[in-house]
């Protein structure tokens, strides 16, 4: 099993990997200048008012949010717009369907740590249908026969536990989070890498760091391919302030769900 998950992550990379880095240096280029529209805080005072969210860190959190608008918007999304025209987009989906399969298993933990047992067991059905039938993962026979799609984390999990959200910070790159969601990010990945590294997915030979690199890479394309939300295209004024709310309030839905 463990020989045959090698080769298959051998044979994505493969796949990807070179048509990728070529097709990203075409794309970045020649890209018209464009400015954020940005405001004062003086500004969105009557809007602070009304979505009132714990954000001591405003100035630095307002910095951070226009540094991942251009790193967005000059190299991610360039990146994930290369990859999507080379890729055909059922294989774009293989790929989405084989890196959510290894995302249930962090699901799995967390919904056991907070006692679903409805979710536990769509997740465990999930994970053993789609390696097995769906080919490690790389189609979603599992939804096609009535199991949805989970979604647990251990900024969740701390959140049943009873521990506050703290306040609110925009991470480089990742985008808005909370001091616990923070936290829980931390610890899924520390998971994540124990788990990978206690498998010995990727092997011991020379080769082995190549691949992991090669792998996570495609998964961060992936990740953000599959993520919609684009920085300013609300065209709302104070789109800082609506994406803090809005954050604010999916966490606090996902935790009572």
């Amino acid at each position: 099993m463990m020989l045959a998950l090698r080769s298959l992550v051998q044979l994505v990379v493969a796949m990807y990997l070179a048509a990728l880095l070529s097709g990203c240096a075409t794309t970045t280029a020649n890209l018209p200048p464009e400015e954020p529209a940005m405001h004062s805080v003086a500004e969105s005072v009557d809007d602070e008012k009304m979505l009132y969210v714990d954000d001591p860190w405003i100035n630095f959190n307002k910095r951070m949010y226009t540094f991942n608008y251009y790193a967005d918007k000059y190299v991610i999304l360039p990146v994930v717009r290369s990859y999507e025209f080379i890729t055909p987009e059922l294989m774009q989906d293989g790929v989405s369907n084989f890196f959510n399969n290894i995302g249930e298993v962090k699901t799995l933990y967390n919904s056991l740590l907070q006692a679903k047992g409805k979710k536990s067991l769509v997740t465990f059905g999930r994970f053993v249908t789609n390696s097995t039938i769906g080919i490690g993962g790389l189609f979603d026979v599992a939804k096609k026969m009535g199991m949805e799609r989970q979604s647990e984390d251990f900024g969740q999990t701390l959140g049943v536990w009873g521990v506050g959200s703290g306040p609110y910070v925009v991470l480089p790159i990742l985008g808005p989070n909370t001091v616990r969601s923070t936290t829980g990010f931390l610890v899924d990945t520390g998971a994540r890498i124990a788990i990978v590294d206690g498998l010995n997915i990727y092997g011991d030979d020379d080769e082995s760091g190549a691949i992991e690199a090669a792998v996570t890479t495609l998964e961060f394309i992936d990740t953000r391919h599959q993520i919609k939300f684009r920085y300013y295209k609300t065209h709302y004024p104070f789109e800082y302030f609506m994406v803090r709310y809005l954050y604010k309030q999916q966490g606090e839905f996902a935790i009572m769900k």
